[in-house]
């Protein structure tokens, strides 16, 4: 492993060192990135540290799909009558399964209707579900295009909402959120951009799962979920893992698009959105000046979602490899503005990147691509690196004091401020998953949803 710029205070390394603290009971992880806002920064206390971090015990538990998202988790949930904790997965055709947190037991199975139809195909969801605030339902998609509401204690279906009018064409690829009182989901397209698909952002009632509000990156003057191929332009998928990101000192939702047609307009392909907290208006947006040259290469902006920093900073990365510092209060209004970025730096070996970054203390930044991890902080309005390897991942996740990045063959955790490898925790080939850690416990899912496999692992390392 390289290291660059090694020499960090002492006490920050002992902040960062997760060295001491009882094992922790009690804390749910009900969505992909911990909070609203994505932060990828979990619980300050999880029972895993440096001392006991190498003696977690290993389990694979068989699944009856891949799961290419996360698992969420609840403690100490009612499930056919009894306690249980429970770590939840969608897989990618659907299949909602509840695992016993503690055995590793399947408590039940949702498999939804047209299953047979689309289990083998191209035709598949990578949704990282959300649990309720109530701790009594989930949210689950599906390759069906809808988002069910699942009880915890049965996997009984309390109400279904599609949320794309072309389930062939519009994928459900980001994670769940919950966030001012409603479920938030957006769509995507599939590998290979078959038309006709556009990107959008959905708001729905948790309650009865009416939707409350649309908003199309193409065709943004239509405030309904639209007939795909009636809208003239195609693409502008919303596929980062985070999006939506809420913005939690206003409310807003933040999602960025991939390749399609801009005009500042109705059109904003390759754009950073902020939207209003029931996602029916564009507040702000961004827009890179090369979005012409993304566009036409391939590059998706939108390959990955915004992070959000302290003092209104942000950054957003892209499949050209380059992340850049933003500032909320510097966002164009609806109008064609362009360009405007505070900084750019290059990602580990400036690689397509398709992960999301993780922000802890409101100042560092975390980032894996396939080629390695890099560790930024905010200082003074500009990025400073503080640290990289050559070790590559997926989505790094910091929780507990330690920093996890789930990579092909196993999960290197490291001392955040420092970037000091203390383990690796063995595991098979990944694409998009990321690991959660909580309860004495790390939860990661193996598998390729390209793969189009009906069979899976989820990977559960305990505390002794």
């Amino acid at each position: 492993m390289k290291l660059a710029a090694p020499l960090v205070a002492a006490m920050m390394l002992l902040l960062a060192a997760g060295a001491s603290g009882a094992p922790a009971t009690g804390t749910d992880w009900t969505r992909f990135g911990f909070d609203a806002a994505r932060s990828n920064t979990g619980p300050a206390s999880t029972g895993i540290t440096t001392h006991n971090i190498g003696k977690l015990r290993r389990q694979q538990v068989t699944l009856d799909g891949t799961v290419d998202s996360s698992p969420i988790y609840l403690h100490d949930v009612t499930v056919n009558g009894a306690s249980h904790d429970v770590f939840f997965v969608t897989t990618t055709y659907g299949k909602t399964e509840a695992i016993d947190a503690r055995s590793g037991k399947l408590l039940w199975r949702f498999t939804p209707p047209g299953y047979a139809g689309f289990a083998g195909s191209a035709q598949i969801t990578t949704m990282t579900p959300v649990a309720d605030p109530g701790r009594t339902s989930i949210y689950a998609g599906a390759p069906d295009g809808e988002i069910r509401k699942l009880s915890v204690a049965n996997g009984s279906v309390l109400w279904a909402t599609p949320i794309t009018r072309d389930p062939t064409h519009e994928k459900l690829a980001s994670a769940l959120n919950y966030a001012n009182g409603l479920v938030l989901a957006a769509t995507d397209g599939y590998i290979g951009d078959a038309p006709h698909y556009q990107g959008h952002v959905v708001t729905l009632n948790p309650a009865n799962g009416h939707i409350v509000g649309v908003w199309n990156s193409l065709c943004s003057n239509r405030h309904v979920i639209i007939q795909p191929s009636t809208c003239p332009e195609s693409d502008s998928a919303i596929w980062g893992r985070s999006a939506p990101v809420v913005d939690p000192s206003t409310g807003d939702l933040l999602v960025a698009t991939g390749n399609a047609v801009y005009d500042g307009k109705t059109y904003w392909g390759d754009s950073v959105l902020v939207l209003s907290p029931n996602g029916k208006e564009l507040l702000k947006h961004w827009t890179p000046a090369n979005q012409d040259f993304l566009n036409s290469n391939d590059l998706d902006l939108g390959s990955t979602a915004p992070a959000l920093l302290e003092n209104g900073y942000f950054v957003q990365g892209g499949k050209d490899g380059q992340l850049r510092l933003l500032s909320l209060s510097h966002l164009a209004g609806v109008n064609a503005t362009t360009g405007g970025e505070l900084q750019t730096v290059s990602t580990p070996g400036s690689n397509d990147l398709f992960s999301e970054p993780a922000v802890w203390q409101g100042t560092w930044v975390f980032l894996a691509t396939a080629s390695g991890t890099a560790a930024w902080r905010l200082e003074g309005g500009r990025l400073t690196q503080a640290w990289s390897s050559t070790n590559g991942g997926t989505s790094p996740v910091e929780a507990g004091g330690l920093l996890y990045v789930e990579g092909n063959g196993g999960i290197a955790v490291y001392l955040p401020a420092t970037g000091r490898e203390v383990n690796d925790l063995p595991l098979g080939d990944v694409h998009w998953q990321s690991p959660i850690v909580v309860d004495g416990m790390v939860a990661a899912a193996e598998g390729n949803s390209n793969d189009h496999a009906t069979s899976g692992i989820l990977d559960i390392y305990r505390a002794p």
